[in-house]
């Protein structure tokens, strides 16, 4: 375990985008009683997981992380599961044939409720409400009732993600390829409601793989300060502020032991920074000897606005940074080792490109925050991502 670390020290450091809850009294209790609420994953899985990402590093894996921007309560069904389930398998399976390795699957699901948010209020028409924060906060609709944030949704948030683990173990069985999940790490006093113990030390139970985004990763985050304390496999989300020095405190921060597995570093980058923002990270991971697995997420770097306001982001921008960050990445002598994707089975109208015109926006904006691929989109962009893998692949012998 970490030195001077518990469960709750993150509490005596800087905590930004947490939910103002107006009864801190009923949170506590809420908390409380999901601390004695089983795991939602076991420690040996999430284990499992740190030594498949270490095949990753050395390039004999390659990771896979897709699924929904936010898990919506209202939209929840075995269907859904199953269709959603079903893309990234096919998506897998060609990322696979292309990079001669097998893929560590992992979904963004069974607990990705939580969203960060670049202003805490929303306005329209005078009226300044709080923003939306995912379903496990408030909800999505603009009203004073739905965006107070009501810590029962926590509850629902813990049985919905019960109830899709379920869902997806025997889906994952026939497959005969491990699923593992993974979120960020957002809402602290959830987040540690769910650290259980994991021999001497402990573990985080809401997913095997936990992230801390671009808007948390800074000197003093309470975020860093829990996940450094926790056996799961832990990812940065690397924006194009970051600094390389900056990186290599987290490093030290999250991984003074320097064991393999255990750091992903997610670039999001966008396609006109990443050619810029990104090698410096890369040499400086490489000068100090660092093993993390790279992993490019072209999604977040690329979100415009559209003529009719809509957010979106451009396919031909996401190919764009993918295939830059594969061939930077080898570049520098590392490993291209992951792809990091929002996407849905639903056939929405979120992103452009792939048959999807600007025009076509609002006939299936379904979601609740960030564009998401469809699975046309979401193919298309596995192929090109296949394409760069495979020719950079040493040629089979005849």
């Amino acid at each position: 375990m970490a030195q001077d670390w518990s469960p709750w020290s993150w509490r005596e450091a800087e905590a930004r985008q947490q939910p103002d809850y107006p009864d801190g009294a009923a949170l506590d209790q809420a908390l409380r009683e999901i601390a004695a609420y089983p795991p939602l994953v076991g420690a040996g899985e999430a284990h499992a997981l740190t030594d498949a990402l270490a095949e990753a590093q050395a390039g004999r894996a390659f990771l896979l992380q897709a699924g929904d921007c936010a898990e919506s309560f209202a939209s929840f069904s075995p269907e859904r599961i199953r269709a959603g389930f079903a893309l990234l398998q096919e998506v897998a399976e060609g990322l696979q044939d292309a990079a001669g390795v097998p893929v560590v699957r992992m979904g963004r699901i069974a607990g990705q409720f939580a969203k960060p948010r670049s202003r805490a209020v929303e306005v329209r028409g005078g009226l300044s409400l709080p923003a939306y924060r995912g379903d496990i906060v408030n909800g999505a609709a603009f009203t004073a009732e739905a965006r107070g944030p009501d810590p029962q949704r926590l509850f629902h948030a813990y049985a919905q993600s019960a109830a899709t683990l379920s869902h997806l173990a025997p889906l994952a069985a026939e497959a005969r390829a491990p699923l593992y999940v993974g979120h960020e790490a957002l809402l602290l006093g959830y987040e540690q409601a769910l650290v259980r113990r994991d021999g001497a030390g402990w573990y985080g139970a809401s997913a095997h793989f936990l992230w801390i985004g671009d808007r948390t990763r800074f000197p003093g985050s309470a975020h860093v300060e829990l996940l450094r304390g926790l056996s799961n496999p832990v990812g940065i989300k690397c924006g194009p502020a970051l600094e390389p020095d900056m990186l290599l405190r987290l490093l030290d921060r999250l991984d003074p032991a320097r064991q393999a597995g255990r750091i992903t570093l997610i670039a999001r980058m966008g396609a006109e920074a990443v050619e810029s923002r990104l090698p410096p990270l890369l040499r400086a991971i490489a000068r100090e000897g660092r093993p993390v697995l790279w992993c490019c997420d072209p999604m977040h770097g690329n979100t415009v606005r559209a003529g009719a306001g809509h957010k979106t982001r451009a396919l031909e921008r996401i190919v764009a940074e993918a295939r830059s960050f594969v061939s930077l990445v080898r570049a520098e002598g590392a490993v291209p080792g992951g792809l990091h994707v929002e996407m849905t089975a639903g056939e929405v109208t979120e992103c452009t490109g792939g048959g999807v015109a600007d025009a076509d926006l609002p006939a299936r904006y379904e979601t609740l925050c960030d564009p998401r691929l469809n699975p046309e989109q979401a193919r298309l962009l596995a192929q090109a991502v296949a394409a760069a893998l495979a020719a950079g692949r040493p040629a089979r012998a005849a």
